[in-house]
This record gives C-alpha cells, structure tokens and sequence, in this order.
C-alpha cells in the first residue's frame, strides 16, 4: 500500500497596504507556481485514486479553477487575482490522506463469484460420501441431524468467512493483522493444508481421466474377463444376461479393471513398499495440471469464466442420470434403502459425528478458499445472501446426488439378485470406480454415459481444485506482494511444479494406500482445530460485536441474534464436538485387503500436527521476535487489530496553518 499526502496551501501575507503594484504581481507570480504545484501533485494522485482532493475539489474542479485564471483550492480562498484572507492571517491548509492502493483484481460478473463458490462446495464428497453415510446412519432419519448441523454450524462458518474476507480483502495470512495479529499461524497452517490436499485430490482426477480415455472404444474395457489384467475369478455381467450367480469370491470386470489396470495395486504390499510410478497416471497427472495452470494463471478474470463450464456440466449430468436411473430396474429398492428411516439410529453419537464431519468437510470452510474468493468482491456485496444460496445449493446437491447413487445401486442388485447393502458395502471412490462404472458398462449407450459420467467427476474435481489452489496463491500473493505481485504466473508455475512432485507418492502402484492416509489424518482433525482456532480468534479476541459492526457497515444491517450466539458460542462447541470425537474414536483404517499398520496412524498424526502446529510456532516468534516490550505489552500488541488500509476510505483532514 503506499499512501501520498497531497497538500495545497496558500499563505499570503499583507505586510504593507502601501505596496507597489510590482510587489503584488511577484507575490501573485509566486502562489501561481505554488498551486499549479499542488494542482499537478492533485491530478497525479487522481490518476491511482478515485476520491476527492483538498476540500472536495476533484480533478474536473480544478482544471474548471485553472481556465478560469485561478488554481487555489486551499480552504477559504475565493477565486480571483486578490487575496481574501485577513492581513497577516493565516489559510487553512487541507490535508487528505488518499490511498493509492495496486488495484485489487474483482469478478467479472458476480455470477462468476457464486458460481465458483459453488463449484468448491460441491465437490467428489457430494456425489460419493454423502449417499452413502446417509444410508449407513439411518437413511432419512439422517437429515435431521444433517439440517441441524448445517443450520447451527456449517452454515454461520461458511457466512463468517465470506463476510471477513470480503471485509478486509485480504488473503488468509495477511488478513489477521487486521483481525489478532498472533493468530497469523492459522494462514500459514491454512496453506500447508491446501498443499496437502493438492497432493492427493488431483490424483483421484488422474484415475478419472484414464477412465475417461478407456471409455472412447466400442467396447468398454471393464465389461469382459478376456484382458491381460483379469484374473479366473472375474465373473461378467450385461445387461441382457440377468441370470448369472454371483458368489462372494466373484470379482467383477470393473473391479478388477479398477484395482488390476488403473492403480496395479497388486504389484505393491503397502505403505512400507508402494511400488514405482505408474506412467499412464504420471501422464493424466500431468494433462491435469495443465488445464489447472491455464486456468488460474491471470487470476479471477479467467478461473471465473471456466466454472461457467465446470461448474454447471455435472449438474446436467446429474439430471441425465437421474432420469436414466429413475427407468432401470430395480432402482426402487435403492430409493428405499437411501430413504427409509431408522430413528433408532439418532440415539447413536457416531450418526451426529458423521453429520457435523459430512456438513464441515461439504461447505469448506477452513481452506482459506472463502476469504480469497469473498477478497475479490465488491465491498458492499451482499455476502450474507450469496453464504444462504451457495449453502443451499450445496446441500441440495448432496440430497439429490442420493437419487442418482442408489437408483443405480438399486439397479446392480437387481442384476446381481442381492440385496441393496451387500452391493452397497463400497464407500468413496470405490463407488464411483468400481461399481457405478459396472452398472454403467451394462446400460445401453454405454459409451455415451461413461464419457459424460467421468467428464462429471473431472470438472467436479477441478472446480474443488481451483479454488483450493487460488487461496493458497492468493494468501502467498497478499503476504508478499513486493516479491510476487508482478509474478503471478511464475508463482502458479513454480507451485504447481511443486505440487506435480509432492503427488508422485499417489501415482505409485501403491498410492490409492497414500491417499487413504492423507485423507484420514492430513486434512481431517486438522482443519477442524484451525477452524476452531480461527472462530475463537475471531468471535472472542477480535470480537463479535466488532464483526458485527464492520457487516453493518459493510453490507448496511446488524446480523442477528442468531448469528451472532452461533459465532460467538455454538460453532466453537460445534468444532470441539467434532475433535473430541475424533480423539475418542480413533478411525480403523482399512482399503480392500489391506490392514494399516500401527506406525502409520503415528505417521498419519505427525502429518496432521505439522499444519496446524504453525499457529503456536508462530505466536512465539511473535512475542519474542517481532514484538519489545513487557510480555503485557506484547500480548496487547498482538491481540490489537492493525488498521485495515484496503477498506475504501475518504479522509479529510483540516489543520490550521
């Protein structure tokens, strides 16, 4: 930010009545030059900010002042050749602090805003996991410990981050020093985290995309027994041959071409021996970010207008296949088992983890996504309408993604004359992979639904991947700008470089059991607690009244009690709710056959401190590096709010000369 003090003055004096005429033309001669100074110093400030000068003058005012023989703008002088100020009197002097801020780059159209937001809301977890821990937690029963989560916790997080990022238009690091400077941790730790993700999420896009390839043939490859990859237990299935027993040492064409062809799982043993790369996903990997790179390589401007694609493709997919699904046989049993209630289920605390944990991880709040995307808005926009409409939508999609999952379940155990849960026994992308490509393979146009399905998941994932990655340049790009303000393109290179590299452990014969491991310990606990640390900076350091007032002044009205009991008291008991139960239920990690060993939950938690563990690294280096003083002063220091400078201002501020 830099900041110019444009000053205009005009002292005249009147030592003698009896002046001479020559006296006063050179005293005239001398507050001409005087001006036409501050005038030039006026219009090149004008040129970086749009605000007043002097008292209200603009620049249009002061070239109408200098046709007319007359350039002063100092408080209280009247146009003319004389003077009007008292002899020996003093002018006013006017000072304006006007901020020449780099111009923030915004959406293009606010459609582009809500429509990226939505894009990262719905993601992979709103087609996979939703579906299926409804109907393992009570089916319909379910939705109301889902609704109440959303309601009382999900959707305040969600608000209050679009609210502060839009607010102070800052990325997540840089945005606490106008909130609780000692809280920086938390945008570092946010920043670890998005690498993190990006490690592994962008690998399940790879497996998408080789599928997506494998679909363009007449036939497709998971439908037969007769490939390289297929073992004698692979048992087939068409759709116009309803009458083979299935038994449970069967494997189907689209397992097996899922384990066998796509990971080669079984060429490693585990975690202790992964195996080399895979060059077919290596390749994928590698297409993957390259659509990343030139999507958000210049910022907003572009990623918005891609997720006019990306982000409404998946919904016609949905809508075909749900039509689709709705004709197959046997998709009432899968309607049934996704809706039937079990109230049963509702006195059962692991149901209300999974809600608090499903609504958490479905609206994203955490990844420093919000407060980037929100930076970039308008500053009166109408944030607390978008947080109601993009939290809608995504729960709306999850619900109806339900249909589509167990229309196709209902379908395959048909076919297979099993029930809905022996066929529904696979979870995360094991039902996408495995068994929604099965029953994809046994409908007619086969080709056609694969291809549109798979482009689905695709543009699903980038969408997510977009925006987790456009947080972190965002935060990096606000934090440091005299570096990297001017290098956009070579910083989302070089991380992107980065991120290609850090995935090579996924991409291994053996990475589906490194994505298991990531997903359970590196993201999860741990983007809770920054989370909760990020509310309680917010609600009780900063504090809730604070916040409130800069809405109102933001977006024009006081949130609500209900807003403000949410912040304040029950998203703080939401997050620790789910953190304690993660500590007290540790999760048993599994993938197909193979048992995790105990070094790797040890391994999984180390993982997950090293993000989070930023936030008391930090506070340290705050109090003993960055800060003098006694510790008392060095507390208040670092709980005190800086000056936010982003905040467009117009500041007059009259001195007497």
């Amino acid at each position: 930010m830099e900041t110019t003090d444009m000053m205009m003055t005009s002292m005249l004096t009147d030592n003698d009545q009896q002046k001479d005429k020559e006296g006063d033309e050179v005293t005239g001669g001398k507050e001409d030059n005087g001006e036409e100074s501050g005038r030039l110093l006026a219009e090149k400030g004008l040129k970086s900010a749009d605000q007043q000068v002097s008292n209200g003058f603009t620049k249009s005012t002061l070239d109408s002042t200098e046709k007319n023989g007359n350039g002063a703008s100092s408080a209280g002088l009247d146009s003319g050749g004389g003077s009007s100020a008292p002899a020996g009197g003093a002018r006013t002097l006017v000072v304006q602090q006007t901020e020449v801020d780099h111009e923030r780059e915004t959406w293009g159209k606010k459609m582009d805003f809500l429509l990226s937001v939505i894009g990262y809301a719905v993601d992979l977890g709103n087609v996979w996991r939703f579906p299926y821990i409804c109907y393992q937690n009570g089916g319909g029963a379910f939705l109301i410990p889902y609704l109440l989560m959303a309601i009382f916790g999900g959707v305040p997080l969600f608000y209050l981050e679009l609210a502060l990022g839009q607010y102070h238009r800052s990325g997540c690091i840089s945005i606490w020093k106008y909130v609780c400077p000692i809280f920086k941790g938390i945008g570092y730790a946010i920043c670890i985290l998005c690498l993190y993700i990006a490690f592994y999420y962008n690998t399940i896009m790879a497996w998408a995309l080789y599928y997506l390839f494998s679909s363009f043939q007449s036939t497709l490859p998971w439908t037969t027994c007769n490939n390289t990859w297929n073992t004698p237990s692979c048992q087939e299935y068409l759709h116009t041959d309803l009458n083979i027993s299935w038994s449970n040492q069967s494997t189907s064409p689209a397992e097996e071409f899922y384990l066998r062809r796509v990971l080669q799982i079984h060429l490693a043993s585990g975690l202790d021996e992964v195996g080399s790369v895979s060059w077919q996903l290596a390749l994928c990997l590698l297409l993957i970010f390259t659509v990343i790179f030139f999507t958000i390589w210049k910022g907003v401007k572009t990623s918005g207008k891609v997720v006019w694609v990306t982000a409404t493709f998946p919904y016609l997919v949905i809508l075909a296949l749900l039509i689709r699904g709705a004709t197959l046989p046997g998709a009432w049993k899968g309607v049934v088992y996704y809706l039937r209630p079990d109230w049963e289920k509702l006195r059962s605390i692991p149901v209300w983890i999974d809600a608090a944990a499903q609504i958490f991880f479905s609206l994203g709040p955490g990844f420093g996504v919000l407060l980037a995307f929100a930076s970039y808005n308008p500053f009166h926009n109408n944030c607390y309408r978008d947080a109601l409409i993009t939290s809608f939508v995504n729960c709306s999609t999850s619900f109806v993604s339900g249909f589509v999952i167990f229309t196709v379940l209902g379908y395959m155990a048909e076919m297979r004359n099993q029930e809905v849960h022996d066929v529904a026994k696979d979870s995360g992308p094991s039902l996408l992979f495995i068994i929604f490509a099965e029953a994809l393979s046994t409908m007619p146009a086969a080709v056609f639904f694969s291809i549109i399905f798979f482009l689905m998941i695709i543009m699903l994932g980038l969408d997510s991947t977009f925006a987790g990655l456009e947080g972190l340049v965002t935060a990096v790009l606000d934090e440091y700008p005299h570096i990297f303000a001017r290098r956009r393109e070579w910083f989302v290179f070089g991380l992107l470089i980065t991120v290609f590299l850090g995935a090579q452990t996924t991409i291994t014969y053996g990475g589906a059991f490194v994505i298991k491991l990531f997903e359970e310990y590196a993201t999860g606990p741990a983007v809770i607690t920054v989370v909760l640390l990020e509310v309680i900076a917010v609600s009780w350091f900063y504090g809730t009244k604070r916040f409130c007032n800069d809405c109102r002044y933001m977006l024009g009205f006081y949130p609500g009690v209900f807003w403000r009991i949410c912040w304040f008291a029950i998203c703080p008991v939401f997050l620790m709710f789910i953190i304690c139960s993660f500590l007290a239920f540790p999760p048993d990690i599994k993938l197909f056959y193979y048992q995790y060993p105990y070094w790797s939950t040890v391994v999984g938690y180390f993982i997950g401190v090293s993000s989070f563990a930023c936030v008391p690294i930090y506070m340290v280096y705050y109090l003993v590096m960055k800060t003098k003083g006694t510790l008392k002063e060095r507390l208040k220091k670092g709980i005190t709010p800086e000056p936010n400078l982003r905040r467009p201002t117009s500041t007059l501020i009259p001195n007497s000369v």
